[in-house]
């Protein structure tokens, strides 16, 4: 059995974001991983967590689902305080051991120190932003794909070693038309291909 740790990066504000459209997916995927014989557990940023009790989380998964809102184009900031506190007490610790470079051996490159190079991580986002801005060199992002504009995110979990799986993202939230069934519908097609494929 595989196991699936689903990390709820929701950060509350009343009234604009109290996170019902995050815990949606939350669930959604712990329904599809349990239907298909996964083992899933949860963490949540924005709670009482102690950082070693979740590294442990982290030892025990094989796979991880973050699943944020996207607060000014990154993570909230209480998704990045639980990553900077979980992964620091994960040093040497099943997250990583440094940051790869050798004295003893030139060849060993900045971030190559990761101890989680057999698990893989999805990102599943949920965005104002409409989905047009992206890879279009006249769009917000100049010409940066959705993954490239999240480089810091994905290379936060390579130098930890995990590598990525195909990443999902609902758009136009705020809209007031969002196809939330059509929605869902990508959003099972992406977890079947990155976790049945």
């Amino acid at each position: 059995m595989k196991n699936v740790l689903i990390i709820n990066g929701h950060q509350y504000y009343p009234n604009i974001a109290e996170g019902k459209l995050t815990q949606l997916f939350i669930d959604m995927a712990e329904a599809f991983l349990k239907e298909n014989g996964f083992s899933v557990k949860h963490a949540k940023a924005q709670s009482d967590y102690d950082p070693l009790e979740e590294v442990e989380k982290f030892k025990w998964a094989d796979y991880f689902i973050i699943q944020y809102p996207v607060y000014w184009m990154g993570v909230p900031w209480m998704m990045k305080k639980y990553i900077d506190e979980v992964f620091s007490a994960g040093a040497n610790n099943g997250i990583y051991a440094g940051d790869g470079r050798s004295r003893s051996d030139a060849s060993k490159r900045y971030g190559s120190g990761g101890l989680m190079q057999d698990k893989k991580y999805m990102l599943s986002l949920t965005y104002n932003c409409p989905a047009s801005e992206f890879s279009d060199k006249e769009g917000f992002f100049d010409g940066l794909s959705l993954d490239e504009a999240h480089v810091a995110t994905h290379k936060t979990w390579q130098f930890c070693g995990a590598k990525p799986l195909q990443t999902y993202a609902v758009h136009d939230i705020f809209k007031g038309d969002l196809n939330i069934e059509a929605e869902k519908a990508k959003f099972v097609a992406v977890l079947t291909k990155n976790f049945l494929g």
